[in-house]
């Protein structure tokens, strides 16, 4: 059975929309441990009583408690707003695949 060229633009698109989601899914996945890594170090300063230290360009330097809590705070604001703007995303590629998945089904059903 020949494809029609409409029917090939859209199993193109969606071979697009599927490898766009593909790169998605490693972002979130990137992010959530990232995500993750933030929120342990969170907690285990937030737990300290003693001096707390970052690494900054390969060297550890002492640094105030309550910056870093800051600091890590504000990451994990920022990488939590990423995830939600990466799950969106998701949900837009997730329904047009299945929009064009039935429009592609349908045009080979009327082809049989």
């Amino acid at each position: 059975m020949e494809l029609s060229k409409e029917i090939s633009e859209k199993i193109e698109e969606l071979r697009y929309i599927e490898s766009n989601s593909q790169g998605l899914l490693m972002q979130k996945q990137n992010n959530q441990i990232e995500l993750n890594e933030v929120t342990n170090a969170l907690e285990e300063v937030k737990k300290t009583s003693g001096d707390v230290y970052k690494v900054s360009s390969n060297i550890m330097i002492k640094a105030q408690k309550n910056e870093i809590i800051k600091e890590l705070e504000e990451k994990k604001k920022i990488l939590m707003m990423k995830q939600d703007s990466i799950e969106k995303q998701e949900k837009i590629f997730d329904d047009k695949s299945e929009q064009l998945k039935k429009e592609i089904n349908s045009e080979i059903a009327k082809k049989k």
